[in-house]
């Protein structure tokens, strides 16, 4: 599947490059297959892993995954959010009583609340604000009344035209989607390498949520062309970016942060920033 994965991004790509516009070695997917990942199963149908890389993209990585089967109608999902202010990831899940959470989409970093589209169980509160590219929006995490997950693009005449699903959650850019990696406007924003969060659906109902540190020699973070490539070798054929940098927070439960944010410019789990949503893994009855 790996090699298929690597063939996928190559057709699509031409020669994908990684960070500071650098070309992805080519055996960059192989190593993600052979690298012996830390695996918890913390709830029936919900997995937590870990895997750090010396020489992943040429770099040092520091990668948290979520694998959450959909098919276990046990699973929800939630997008808790503040209208203004902040909270962190972990007060999210922490207050919904969730399994595990990640954090959401863009935010304003000196008032607080979402500054692109959210709508939640029908209601909308916030517009994309004016000032926000097109390309770090053009994407949703959605549910619809059914708590069905899906990945969609924004519609031509705005996410308020978007009335199959209940709660939309934009962000961007858009990684994977339809027949496969979409190419990446050059930008600094994409090119250069960052902490990442990015969630993504494979065929098989499964939610697949990751986390990337960096800002750190331990963790030197993803460019999107990076991030897209991890995403397609994890089974994703759907996958979005969200808010990433100092807001990339991974949360489980009983464990509290087990990512590595850079907020604190240390390579700990206490650099945990405030935001303004999150997307939470909830198990029900």
């Amino acid at each position: 599947m790996y090699k298929y994965i690597l063939y996928w991004l190559l057709i699509v790509f031409g020669t994908p490059t990684g960070g500071q516009g650098q070309a992805i070695p080519e055996n960059a997917i192989e190593k993600l297959n052979q690298v012996d990942w830390e695996e918890k199963t913390i709830a029936e149908g919900i997995v937590w892993k870990y895997g750090q890389f010396e020489d992943l993209f040429d770099s040092n990585q520091s990668i948290t995954i979520f694998e959450v089967d959909l098919s276990n109608k046990k699973n929800k999902v939630a997008v808790p959010h503040v209208e203004s202010g902040f909270a962190k990831t972990s007060e999210f899940g922490e207050k919904l009583g969730a399994i595990a959470a990640i954090n959401g989409s863009f935010f304003n970093t000196k008032t607080g609340g979402s500054v692109v589209f959210l709508k939640d169980n029908d209601s909308i509160y916030t517009h994309t604000s004016g000032n926000s590219r097109d390309y770090r929006e053009n994407a949703g995490f959605a549910m619809d009344q059914s708590g069905n997950v899906a990945v969609v693009h924004r519609p031509e005449e705005g996410w308020e035209t978007l009335d199959d699903y209940l709660t939309v959650l934009a962000s961007g850019p858009m990684l994977i989607h339809g027949d496969g990696p979409i190419e990446q406007k050059q930008e600094a924003f994409n090119l250069n390498r960052h902490p990442r969060t990015a969630i993504g659906m494979t065929d098989e109902n499964k939610l697949i949520a990751v986390v990337v540190d960096g800002r750190n020699s331990n963790a030197h973070g993803m460019s999107m062309q990076e991030l897209t490539a991890l995403m397609g070798a994890l089974g994703c054929t759907r996958a979005m970016n969200l808010d990433g940098g100092g807001s990339s927070t991974a949360w489980v439960r009983e464990h509290g942060v087990v990512n590595n944010p850079s907020d604190n410019k240390l390579f700990d789990h206490w650099g945990e920033r405030a935001v303004a949503n999150a997307i939470c893994f909830i198990v029900g009855q």
